[in-house]
Order: C-alpha cells, then structure tokens, then sequence
C-alpha cells in the first residue's frame, strides 16, 4: 500500500528512539541466543563468552521486537489495556528482551535486574540447563500462550477477547503456523465475537517467507490471491512490507494508526448504536507484515545468503571453530550499537526507556495474562434443586447428562451479570442433552442468520462450531485470562485435540513452580455419547482411550471421574466447576440408565473417590468375590452380574466396588486421591478375586493398582477395540465386558465354585449363541436384557 508507506506519522526523535527500542530488543535477542559472558562487549568476543550448545531461533525473533516496539507506541498514545500473543514457536527470546527492557520481567525476577550483571544472568538463563526455554513459556511475564507447538495462537486471543470488553489482543501469526488446520480453522473466530461485549483481535500475519528448511504456502501466493483470502476469512487487511528500517518504521506507524481507529469506530458504533442487542458483524482490521527472516542479522555465512532465507531460521552462526563466525556475532552485536543503547552500568538509556508504557499497561505486567489475578469465583446452585429422585437404588431412570444441562443452565443464569462462564462444544451441546442451557443463553453467533435458525444469539454464551480445536482453544484461553467453563464433546473425537492438553497440562504443571502465577480455573472435560452407547454410529465412534492419555500427566494437574448415575455426575460436576488448576476428566453416558444413589449419597461416593456399595452387598464375613466397576455401563453390567451370580449360586458373598475417582486406586504416594493402602485393602480385600468391569481399555486398571497388595488377584474386563453397528448390549458382548462374562469370570476365580465352571460355561455359550440369534432375527436385545430390573 503505497500511501501508508509515504506517509510519516513518527517524528525523527521519536522514529530514532524506536529505533533505538528495536535495536536494543534486537541486541538482547541475540546475546540470549549466544553469549554466556561478555553482556556488553566491553572486550572483543572470544570462544570463552560463547555457549557450548545453541539452542535459540533467530528467524522470527526480530519481527516479533518489530511489532512489540509499534504496539507499545499505540499502548501508551492511545492507553489501551493490551496483551501480546506471539505464535511463532520459538520467538522466546524476543519476547523475554521485550518484558526485560520494560521492567516487567525483573518485576518478577529479582535476581534478572537491569544491570551489568542483570544481562549476564539474562544470558547465561537462556537454553542453559535448568534456565529459561527458547519458546514463550509459562516462566514468561505476560504470557498465555506456550510456544514450540504451533497452531493455537489465534484461537487463544480470540478465547482471551471473549467477554473482556476493554481489552485487545495483539496476536502475530507465523506463517509457519498458519500452514496448520487448527490456526486456518481459527480465522473464523471472528463470527463469534461480538463488538459489544467482547475485546477486540488483531491479527498480525507475520510473512517472513520460510520454515525450518522450506518456503511457506502464503508468503508464496500472490499478494491479490493471500488479500482475496483474507477478505475471504472477514477480515479487512493491512500490508506492511519491506525490509529498510526507517521506512518500515513509518509505514507500521501509519498503518496501526488507521487499524486501531478502525477498531475503535467499530467498537463506538456497537456499543452506542440503536441495537445492541443484534449488532452487525463487523469487518475486523488485520495487518499483514513482510519483512526478512533473520531480519537485521547476517547478510551471508559462509559464502551462502542467510538473511531473508531458510537459514536464518535457527542459528545463523554456528561453527565456532572457525574465526570467521566468531568475527561475523562480534560485528552483527555491534551492529546494533549497544554502547548508545546501555549506560556504563548496563540499563537501557531513559530516552529510550521512556517509549515503554508504565505499570498494568505493559503487555508483560497486564493482569489479564496472569488470569488468577482477575479471577471471579463462580455463584453455584445447590445441588439438591437437581437431584434426581431415588426411593431405592435402581428403581429411577434418566439421562445423566440432561439432569447436568439443567444444573449447567443455573450455573450460566447465576453468573450472567459476571460474564465469567462459557459451555463450548463442537455442534453437540443439544445431542449431548445439555440444552436446557439454551433456556438461559443461546448459542454465540454473529453470522447471517435465517427464519429457521434455532437458538442463535449475538449474546448468547454457548460456544459450538464443528472443530474440537477451536472449542478447546477458546476454552484454554478463556481460563487463562480468568474465567470458567466446560467443553463437551463426544468421546472418541475428544482426540482430536490430545497435542492441545498436552500443552496446556504442561503449563499448568509449570506454572505451579511459579510463585507469581495465581491458579486459574481448572479446564473441564465432559466427554459422553460414550464408547458403549456408540452402537448406532459403529466403530469409528467408539473409543475410550482419552483416559489413557490424561493418565499419563502428572498426578497434581489430572483428574478422572466416572460417575456411575445422574447425581454422581452433578457432584462431581460441582466439584470441577469449583477448583483450580486441574484439567478434570468427566466421563458420563446421555441415554436413560438407572440411578443408584441419592444425593447424599452421591456426594459422600464421590468424597471418597470409591466405597462399598452395602446396599447391593453381603456384608457378613468375608465376600467370595469383590465385584468392581468404574463408569456408568459398566456399573449396569456389574448389577446385573450380582443378579445372576445369586441366582447361580444363592451362597456366594460378594462385594460390590464402585470407583467414580479413578485415580483413587493409585497409592497415595502416586497420586494425591489416591487411596491408602488400609483403605484399598478394605475395598478389595488382599487375597480375594476382583472381577473389575472398567470403561476403557483394561490395561489401565493393572496399571493403576499394579504396587497393590491384590493386583494379582484382579481380572479386568474394558474395551478391546471390537465394535460395529450394532446393538446396545452387543457392544458389551463384543469386549467381553457383559454381565454373563462377568459372572462366569467370578465362578472361574472362586475356588469353593471350581466344580461349577465346567456348567457354568457351557450356560454362558448358550446365552451367547441365543443372544447372537436374536439380534440377528429382530434388532434389538433379548427382552431379558432390555427388562432387566436391579432387586434384592
């Protein structure tokens, strides 16, 4: 555009001290990447001042102090509350300088200060074993977003910007990153943002041409075909492009001008227009940058360019061996001028520090970053006006999930005036049988709409769109920034998003040795149309093996519950909705089943994590069997093998085990819920069998209770990768997870019943080869299954 790049908003002084701003971020960048001595060049580099392993990445790095240098301007000009969310991976040191030089990060480092011996410790910090990653990270002030993995940055700012109306969210794309389907999904995010309630997004698309080793897709297509995307997207976009400095300078200063007086007006016209309530979806700025990886570094290494090409991507300089190397770092340092820059004692000169905005205005210091700080606890409703009514155990029916949507409705309807709760859910909030939240606030939305759209509202507080990344993306950064919420989502596609838990279990990991970080909400999963009652969808949908994932965390972030009826569900919801700093994992089926428990009940099972359920078991003396259970198909299985097993056999003693924490079968030395080994033993006995009906892959149980004084004597039934169309009962039958397996497996492994396998057997192939027929002739389970009724 060359209008913009004409124009000259930055007079001389403020363009030389901007300048000066980037040079020193730049020069910071550089000495994190390399030096571990000699902070400010008081004497010529030698190999001694240089690191034995380079780790950095310069590529990215000096466009991402570009753009932070430009935003400062706008902060401090215009006073606006900003946060800055770097998506390139590794453009750690970048941002590290930036917070350095504006005070934030000595703020919360102490020993960091800003002096000479300050930037030695910067330095050494940087990819030094036990030091500092070269990616943005949780140890990062002013950060909600862990760089290396690329693809969330735009979903978080937008997740960050929901229900935060003052706040902007500076978000710079790679063009890297935006080669990944959840960021490509992410533009779309601005069909859900609502100019009047919500903050804004301004995406940077940071064009610097290349990845590791290879160009990238839109740095590539022409500038009409990447402008018709992007206006594609909704977007109305802004270039800067170049790569003389002065002439950037001015041209990003021109051009954030018109963007943010752009966003301005469009927020101005939302929120004092005649309706509110509907507002217009506004063609949101954005700014596309392009400008040289490895901008500012060296031009050739060895013979060969290297600024504006793949090579500069990492460490441009790196055979140190070679003189020549040494002399290139020693003159590119230089090149940057440190000693206009730094005073004698190493802080950055005032004329240049006074550019930085003050206080909660800085990006590294902004309370929104550090979301605990800012965080509203939620108002909950009691849990007995939900409770669903059981006279006696198993007398009552209903679908879990629908009592919980009624239960979630109340939750969104007491925080409304807080705007601090959000369901998010890819398109399943209705089938998962949430939807009385719609009684309360229907589904966000800001597209068209039409006559026979349902539930859609500019207001509304119900985030769905058919991508697992986007809901969990939002949903991360919306707890980061200091709200609450849950993400529901069918079972076996909760996979999908397995990269984006990782990442932030690991943040929350982290953050917990970070004194400065305040715990956040914890982020709730729900997942249900579970692997048991996916017989209508058949194999593609079934899968439990999410638990498996989240099991293998650190046992201070996850949590894993299996409510085995309505009311254990809306304790355990209770519970989720109301702690900090957990990822919890809520495992429960949508299809009427029966109920077990009573709300008081269902609270004190699931304080405990599992108990004995003595209702259903023989409590006199030793049992000859422990029947156990963790999930809600399992636990009917589980019933209905009791049943049969006293009907085969009216002297057996059995116990009934139900388990809703699953972590609870750790020893307490593995997990915090973990039982102690007098209570284990009091549940599962030490020397009698346990037939252990479990709701994903049976491997998980042996692995949990392995250090156990009983492990030998557990069998466990779960999930074995057999599913098909088929029936409901058949899913059991194919896993060997049916209550006739169940009861054989207790006659097998009781050994006062050692005369009774050989019957007992060929009675289960029968029941077997009955089944069988019947489904095939009729469609549906026999009537014995169907009318199955739990007594005593």
């Amino acid at each position: 555009m060359p209008d913009i790049h004409q124009r000259a908003p930055l007079s001389p002084d403020l363009l030389r001290r901007m300048d000066g701003y980037w040079r020193a971020a730049n020069y910071l960048s550089v000495g994190q990447i390399y030096l571990k001595d000699n902070p400010l060049l008081d004497v010529p580099l030698t190999l001694a001042h240089i690191k034995p392993r380079l780790l950095g990445h310069w590529g990215t790095t000096p466009g991402l102090n570009f753009i932070y240098v430009h935003l400062n301007r706008m902060i401090t000009e215009r006073d606006l509350d900003m946060i800055y969310i770097a998506g390139p991976g590794h453009g750690g040191p970048g941002v590290v300088a930036q917070t350095y030089l504006e005070g934030s990060y000595t703020e919360r480092y102490p020993d960091i200060e800003r002096s000479r011996s300050g930037l030695h410790r910067l330095f050494r910090q940087f990819s030094w074993p036990y030091g500092i990653p070269s990616h943005v990270s949780p140890g990062t002030p002013g950060s909600i977003h862990e760089g290396g993995e690329l693809g969330y940055s735009l979903a978080h700012a937008y997740g960050a910007a929901f229900d935060n109306p003052g706040l902007i969210v500076s978000c710079v794309i790679g063009d890297g990153e935006a080669e990944t389907g959840a960021l490509a999904t992410s533009w779309h995010s601005n069909k859900f943002l609502n100019p009047v309630r919500d903050g804004a997004v301004l995406p940077i698309l940071h064009l610097n041409g290349f990845k590791i080793a290879n160009p990238t897709v839109l740095a590539r297509i022409t500038p009409d075909e990447l402008d018709a995307l992007l206006r594609g997207y909704g977007y109305d976009p802004h270039v800067v492009a170049g790569d003389d400095p002065t002439l950037m300078h001015q041209a990003m200063a021109a051009t954030l001008d018109i963007v943010f007086d752009k966003i301005r007006a469009i927020q101005t016209r939302a929120r004092t227009g005649s309706d509110t309530a509907t507002p217009e979806r506004p063609r949101w700025p954005m700014i596309v940058l392009r400008s040289p990886k490895g901008w500012t570094g060296p031009k050739f290494v060895d013979g060969k360019p290297v600024e504006g090409t793949w090579r500069a991507h990492q460490v441009p300089l790196a055979d140190f061996k070679n003189p020549d190397h040494l002399r290139q770092l020693d003159e590119w340092m230089r090149s940057y001028r440190p000693g206009e820059l730094f005073d004698a004692q190493g802080k950055l000169r005032d004329e240049y520090a006074s550019l930085a905005p003050t206080g909660h205005r800085r990006m590294g210091s902004n309370p929104h970053a550090n979301g605990g700080e800012v965080l509203v606890p939620l108002v909950m409703p009691h849990l007995s006006d939900h409770a669903v009514d059981v006279p006696t155990p198993g007398s009552a029916t209903a679908e879990a999930t629908r009592v919980l949507g009624g239960f979630l409705r109340e939750v969104m309807k007491l925080n409304l005036a807080a705007a601090n709760f959000r369901l998010f859910g890819p398109d399943e909030t209705a089938s998962n049988r949430l939807d009385a939240v719609y009684q309360v606030s229907g589904k966000e939305w800001m597209a068209a709409a039409i006559a026979t759209d349902t539930d859609l509202s500019a207001q509304g507080r119900v985030m769905e769109i058919l991508s697992e990344h986007m809901c969990e993306g939002w949903l991360e950064a919306y707890l980061l920034t200091g709200r609450h919420g849950l993400f529901s989502c069918y079972e076996a596609f909760i996979h999908i998003i397995d990269s984006m838990f990782n990442q932030h279990a690991k943040w929350l990991k982290v953050s917990r040795t970070i004194a400065w970080r305040k715990p956040i909400a914890s982020l709730n999963y729900l997942l249900t149309s579970h692997v048991w009652r996916q017989d209508h969808n058949g194999f593609s949908h079934q899968d439990p093996g999410f638990i498996d994932h989240v099991a293998n965390k650190k046992a201070d972030v996850v949590r894993i519950y299996l409510p085995p009826d309505a009311n254990c569900l809306l304790s355990v919801a209770d519970h989720c909705l109301r702690s900090r700093k957990y990822i919890n994992l809520i495992i429960a089926g949508k299809q009427p089943e029966f109920q077990w428990l009573t709300m008081e009940q269902a609270v004190r099972h699931c304080t405990a994590g599992a108990s004995i359920w003595d209702w259903a078991s023989d409590t006199a003396g030793e049992p000859d069997v422990v029947m156990a259970c963790a999930g809600d198909v399992p636990t009917l299985e589980i019933m209905a093998a009791v049943t049969l097993l006293r009907d085969y056999v009216p002297d057996i003693r059995i116990r009934v085990v139900n388990v809703v924490d699953l972590m609870a079968l750790q020893p307490q030395s593995a997990h915090p819920h973990g039982l102690d080994d007098r209570d284990f033993d009091d549940l599962f006995t030490t020397d009698r069998p346990v037939i252990f009906a479990f709701h994903g892959y049976p491997a998980m149980i042996h692995k949990l209770v392995y250090r156990r004084h009983n492990h030998d004597n557990f069998h466990v039934r779960g999930y074995q990768e057999e599913g098909t169309t088929t029936t409901p009962f058949d899913m059991v039958v194919l896993n060997n997870l049916d209550r006739y397996q169940l009861a054989l497996d207790a006659i097998m492994r009781i050994p006062r019943l050692h005369g009774a396998v050989e019957a007992a057997t060929a009675r289960y192939w029968t029941t077997m080869e009955r089944h069988r027929l019947y489904i095939g002739e009729h469609g549906e389970d026999m009537p014995e299954v169907r009318d199955w009724r739990w007594a005593r």
